[in-house]
């Protein structure tokens, strides 16, 4: 069985599969347009004073700058985000410069329509991603087994391909947050002859780890282990970014040139 961080897991899914998720039947609800047209601008929270969210045409822009924009439509009172989770948050008053809703955790968030132009300063998209490594990252193991010496590599490469995952503000607001994955390039070498070398990544453990938990988790490491007469053993490790959740697999590299995943036992 796979090494899971299972109370953090329980609630990262219970939440984005709980009850604010949109019905099948309700896409074939009215948009309503004029609602739509209300939302449009930025909006501040009404305690702080502080730039929640820039509506502009049919997306929503946090200001934290690692959320990614979703979309949305408005249907009859309640307001309704198309992101990595769908979410819908009951409207309790909304006019040209006012507006109310109940959160996914009941909450009720009050904002009022800002008229400074220096608040669109909150929105300006940055690239603020929290990546495992910044840089190619090399690890050199010199192994012996039967008498012969073995080098097994493993290169860390961070990449450009957006992890998506879900995420609910304070006030109870769902919210995606980008990250980068990494790509592990894993070879192994008798003297000068390669024996293996392969890029991996975490799709390639798409039979071992829930789909779920794989959509929002990046391939955070992976390190050697040992050789023996089945071949050169590494773990790796996904991680959903910036929580205790994860998971730990093995890949297994026979002399033969295979490459095997299995699940940690």
């Amino acid at each position: 069985m796979m090494k899971y961080v299972v109370l953090s897991l329980m609630v990262i899914f219970s939440v984005s599969c709980g009850g604010n998720k949109n019905p099948n039947f309700l896409e074939l609800e009215e948009e309503d347009i004029a609602a739509k047209e209300l939302l449009q601008g930025i909006w501040l929270d009404d305690e702080t004073e502080s730039p929640l969210m820039r509506v502009e045409g049919d997306t929503i822009y946090y200001a934290d700058s690692q959320s990614a924009p979703i979309t949305f439509k408005v249907m009859r009172d309640t307001l309704y985000t198309y992101g990595n989770d769908t979410a819908y948050y009951k409207i309790d008053k909304q006019a040209e410069h006012i507006f109310w809703f109940h959160s996914i955790t009941d909450n009720i968030v009050k904002l009022h329509k800002s008229e400074d132009p220096n608040d669109s300063l909150s929105f300006v998209r940055r690239e603020v991603v929290i990546p495992t490594y910044t840089e190619v990252t090399k690890r050199d193991s010199v192994v012996t087994y039967n008498g012969t010496r073995y080098r097994a590599y493993v290169y860390i490469n961070p990449t450009k391909i957006r992890v998506v995952k879900t995420t609910y503000s304070e006030d109870g607001i769902s919210m995606d947050n980008v990250y980068y994955d990494n790509v592990m390039h894993i070879c192994v070498y008798e003297g000068k002859k390669s024996l293996f070398a392969s890029d991996v990544t975490k799709q390639m453990f798409a039979q071992v780890v829930p789909a779920d938990f794989l959509s929002q988790a990046i391939l955070s490491d992976t390190e050697f282990v040992k050789v023996d007469r089945n071949g050169f053993h590494y773990q790796a490790v996904l991680a959903i970014p910036e929580s205790s959740v994860y998971s730990i697999a093995e890949i297994e590299v026979g002399f033969d040139g295979k490459l095997t995943i299995t699940s940690t036992k």
